[in-house]
């Protein structure tokens, strides 16, 4: 045998071990969690389903070049800093195709881990036509408690409308313009995997 083609068989066959590995590493990460958001206030009654993937979880790196950005420009730099980072996961809501999530972390818990993501929200038409209020609360949050021990004390919140500001301690709040949403009947089907 060649050993020019031995060369090349064995160097494509270390490449697809090490594309292999990063796949299956890659898949190991997903979370895939189903909910039912549920209305608070002005809300009350109405309830909607949501689904939230999440294919790899947000770097150090990230979460520094978003504090940089809030820092030296405030919300308006943090907003668009999200809107130029590859996103790390999607939430689907009704009626829509769902929306890419710019960051998420996941931090582990004494009974599980709470995931916490943020992305820019799509400003609809109607809202930059009609210039209304809403166009300036141009973030969608959210945090979800996954209690591994009972899987029905799992909660979150979604916060569809968010700006980002300082309190007069220095740390930074969300400001929502409607009330959030409380998640319930959270499903982990990543939990189920394993």
């Amino acid at each position: 045998m060649n050993p020019i083609f031995r060369s090349a068989t064995c160097f494509r066959g270390i490449i697809f071990a090490v594309l292999l590995t990063m796949t299956c590493s890659a898949v190991a990460q997903v979370e895939r969690i189903d909910a039912k958001a549920r209305g608070t206030s002005t809300q009350m009654g109405k309830d909607f389903d949501v689904k939230l993937t999440i294919n790899r979880f947000s770097t150090p790196a990230d979460r520094q070049a978003l504090k940089n950005a809030f820092d030296q420009g405030g919300h308006d730099a943090l907003v668009k800093a999200l809107s130029k980072m590859k996103g790390v996961g999607r939430i689907s809501l009704p009626a829509t195709t769902g929306v890419s999530i710019a960051y998420a972390v996941s931090i582990p818990t004494p009974t599980g881990r709470k995931i916490r993501f943020v992305t820019d929200r799509p400003v609809a038409i109607l809202e930059q036509r009609n210039v209304t209020r809403s166009q300036q609360y141009d973030l969608t949050a959210g945090e979800i408690e996954i209690n591994d021990q009972d899987k029905s004390k799992s909660a979150g919140v979604l916060y569809p409308s968010v700006k980002l500001s300082l309190n007069k301690e220095g740390q930074i709040q969300f400001d929502l313009f409607q009330n959030p949403w409380q998640l319930v009947n959270i499903m982990d089907w990543t939990s189920k995997a394993k």
